[in-house]
């Protein structure tokens, strides 16, 4: 009895004690002293900005292309016969006229050597034939006669050299030996590509322009070149040819652009890019192409003004790689937000790096 009479004590003081301390917590915090309490700190983001100032801007439109050989030949056989020599290997360099392959120059080399044997004996008969006629010997007929064979004579032996030379196959031009398709010992045909040559020492990009631009070409401009294959390297070209026929399917107009390439660096068959310059703004507002934002079809920037962060809607120009032009919508002296911009909002407190 006495242990339950102490548990309900016990428990009576813990709850009482606990009634007290909520009093004076509530009382404390409606008392007259209470300090009000801390405004909350507005968000302010860091961001920096690019002061707008009129600059140049190009109007360029980039095209691709593929790189071809300034010439490129598939020498085939004049004549058939037995392969009997090469002189040079794939990989050579040649020079015009210098012999690559000879086919069956035995026997032409023979025919030839009777033709001329035959056109000699004509030459001696013909001579003799005229001294005689010149003395009344024989008739003026005969004479006549004997000249005949010598005009068949030496056109045997025209065309016999002739058949000689087909046996020989030269270069048409400098240029580089590309591919051998042919062995000695093998039998080719009258016709049968046997060698292909090409010159790289100049390339050729063939690209195609859209009609809307190629009244901004001319022979003889000058553009620069990218190659794919040499990433952060440009080439210089000029225009050689703009078709005056354009393509009825897809309307645009074949360009030939020309470039140099003495170290051969740049092969028949790469990807091009041709920059093509159509015309040049010198007073253009041009920004980051970075700084650009799209919303919903629609184009803003973020400027700065008085700590705060001002939407303004553009309308675009020019593209030139990382800049673009603006038309409407900035003004010079305008301070751009080129960093930060994507964390701010309109009326964004923003403190200028």
């Amino acid at each position: 009895m006495q242990k339950t009479t102490y548990f309900l004590f016990s428990f009576g003081r813990l709850v009482l004690l606990t009634l007290v301390t909520v009093a004076l917590l509530f009382g404390c915090s409606s008392s007259s002293g209470e300090e009000p309490q801390e405004a909350s700190v507005p968000r302010r983001v860091n961001v920096v900005t690019q002061e707008i100032v009129p600059q140049e801007i190009r109007d360029v439109v980039l095209l691709p292309g593929s790189a071809d050989p300034w010439l490129s030949v598939d020498l085939a056989a004049e004549t058939a016969g037995r392969v009997e020599k090469l002189s040079v290997r794939e990989g050579d360099r040649v020079q015009a006229g210098q012999v690559l392959a000879q086919i069956e120059v035995t026997a032409l080399g023979a025919d030839m050597a009777r033709a001329r044997s035959a056109f000699d004996l004509s030459d001696e008969q013909l001579r003799r034939r005229e001294r005689l006629y010149r003395d009344e010997i024989i008739s003026e007929e005969e004479l006549d006669q004997v000249r005949s064979q010598r005009v068949q004579a030496r056109e045997a032996l025209r065309q016999a050299e002739i058949e000689y030379d087909r046996g020989i196959v030269r270069a048409p031009g400098p240029s580089r030996v590309n591919n051998m398709l042919i062995e000695v010992g093998e039998f080719v045909d009258r016709g049968q590509t046997i060698i292909e040559l090409v010159n790289i020492d100049k390339v050729k990009v063939q690209v195609q322009v859209p009609e809307m631009d190629v009244r901004f070409l001319e022979v003889g401009q000058p553009v620069l070149v990218i190659v794919d294959a040499f990433q952060g390297q440009e080439f210089q070209g000029v225009i050689d040819f703009i078709a005056f026929r354009g393509d009825p399917a897809t309307k645009t107009f074949r360009t030939q652009v020309v470039m140099d390439n003495p170290e051969g660096i740049i092969r028949p068959g790469m990807i091009a890019r041709v920059l093509f310059l159509r015309r040049t703004i010198p007073d253009a507002l041009a920004i980051p192409l970075s700084a650009l934002i799209d919303r919903g079809g629609e184009r803003l920037v973020y400027v700065e003004e008085d700590g705060l962060a001002r939407a303004r809607m553009v309308e675009i120009g020019v593209i030139e790689r990382d800049r673009i032009q603006i038309t409407s919508g900035l003004h010079p002296g305008d301070r751009l937000i080129v960093a930060g911009h994507r964390e701010v909002d309109e009326g964004t407190a923003v403190v200028v790096r």
